[in-house]
């Protein structure tokens, strides 16, 4: 009988749920002040360096147990088949790029408002899942069915509904995430 092993076999994916929940766990033992200085980001002075690392960092935080969960349950399912197909490079690209577009978007469209989370990365991650068996001069009619369930119940819920969610950086993530899809399949 051969042996079983544990492998690390997605490291961007694996290293950002790691550190998320570190930061998660840090966030708990500093009851939120880690999570407001380093991993949310917020309408802050354009003077203060850490404005510009949350636009980055702010996907590593999160509001407690069931957010982290919620987000690292997705990663976690969709993230290691990416990894495999598109390679870590890419993988950290997508994610730094829904970082920075989501962070940024927040910061100069919602002044009141502090975003935390990994939502954006998920739906980027979704979005970009339907493209995995993308030919050249077709559109996977599971691209099209996801692209309307996903990004319109974000739609629905963010003109309907008050809950605390940043429905935006969930669509942004998705649309990050079918461009990316599309240029990398399109070839």
């Amino acid at each position: 009988m051969k042996k079983l092993k544990i492998t690390f076999n997605s490291p961007v994916v694996l290293g950002f749920i790691f550190i998320s929940f570190g930061v998660l766990l840090l966030g708990y033992l500093t009851a939120g002040m880690t999570n407001q200085l380093l991993f949310m980001t917020y309408h802050s002075a354009l003077t203060d360096p850490f404005t510009y690392v949350r636009f980055f960092t702010h996907v590593l935080g999160h509001s407690g147990w069931e957010h982290y969960i919620g987000n690292a349950a997705y990663i976690l399912l969709l993230g290691p088949m990416l990894e495999e197909k598109y390679g870590s490079k890419r993988i950290l690209q997508v994610i730094l790029i829904t970082a920075v577009v989501t962070g940024l978007v927040n910061y100069l469209l919602f002044w009141n408002v502090a975003l935390c989370g990994a939502s954006g990365v998920v739906f980027a991650f979704i979005l970009l899942t339907s493209f995995t068996s993308f030919k050249n001069g077709e559109i996977p009619l599971t691209f099209i069915l996801v692209a309307i369930i996903f990004i319109g119940q974000q739609v629905y819920e963010g003109l309907f509904l008050q809950d605390n969610i940043s429905n935006l950086s969930h669509v942004l993530g998705g649309v990050i995430g079918a461009i990316v899809g599309y240029r990398l399949n399109k070839k």
